[in-house]
């Protein structure tokens, strides 16, 4: 979990960005999406192997240029 200690005579501006991009770092948001809803394990897969295409046909237009 996320945690940040606001040192002395820091803004809470300035916490709250780095409690952000800590949130950021960790995944935190992409994990709760991801548990937000139920994927059946046949849907999973078939989203998991469109990605991996997804994947290889960007690596293969980089290889290209």
């Amino acid at each position: 979990m996320a945690e940040v200690v606001i040192q002395e005579g820091e803004s809470l501006e300035n916490a709250l960005r780095r409690f952000k991009r800590k949130v950021q770092q960790e995944d935190i948001i992409k994990e709760i999406k991801k548990h937000s809803y139920y994927l059946k394990p046949g849907e999973k897969k078939r989203t998991k192997a469109a990605l991996a295409r997804k994947r290889a046909r960007k690596k293969m237009r980089r290889e290209q240029d």
